[in-house]
């Protein structure tokens, strides 16, 4: 197990030459995104089709009540599709090992073991500092190659745009940050 390779795409005869853009201080645009990823193996029957990933951008940065949002969508776009078990291979982000998620997941599965429906979840953790180790890494580093833009900075939109596209998602809602966090 090694971390993979990182390269970039580009044309033999004009190698692709990524220089650092500054945003001016006043830009309206916001500077960073945060993106909830979930890859999901054997979804449909068709083994052609066997890898499929949905995503949420989040309206803010990652936290525990963005998170557990993102996971309740998750069952029950898994629910609809009749599935019944979520493995999910996470790393040791702030977001994901929160004692608020901990327990929410405790919670909902919980919920689910009473009621005899919905979508358990099982965390598997990853060691510290492996992230190559979860299966989406190398979807994220081919994906960031595709959606770079070497001659300018894109705003918000284009760059969500960009990665819906590259990954052949549905452009969905940003995740709201629920207002009993502020």
């Amino acid at each position: 197990m090694a971390q993979p390779a990182l390269h970039a795409w580009a044309e033999a005869e004009r190698p692709l030459r990524l220089v650092e853009q500054t945003v001016r201080a006043d830009d309206p645009n916001r500077k960073a995104l945060a993106c909830y990823g979930l890859l999901l193996r054997g979804l449909t029957a068709d083994p052609a089709a066997s890898d499929t990933i949905w995503l949420r951008f989040v309206a803010g940065r990652p936290i525990s009540a963005v998170t557990m949002r993102f996971l309740e969508w998750a069952c029950l776009k898994l629910e609809a599709a009749g599935k019944r078990t979520l493995l999910l291979v996470w790393d040791n982000a702030s977001w994901h090992i929160s004692q608020a998620v901990r327990a929410w997941l405790r919670d909902h599965n919980r919920q689910v073991k009473h009621a005899g429906r919905g979508v358990r979840i099982l965390v598997c953790r990853l060691p510290t500092k492996s992230p190559w180790l979860n299966p989406i890494e190398p979807k994220w580093v081919h994906g960031k190659r595709r959606v770079v833009e070497p001659e300018r900075l894109l705003t918000a939109d284009e760059l969500m745009g960009r990665v819906y596209d590259t990954f052949g998602c549905a452009h969905e809602i940003p995740l709201p940050i629920p207002e009993e966090v502020f």
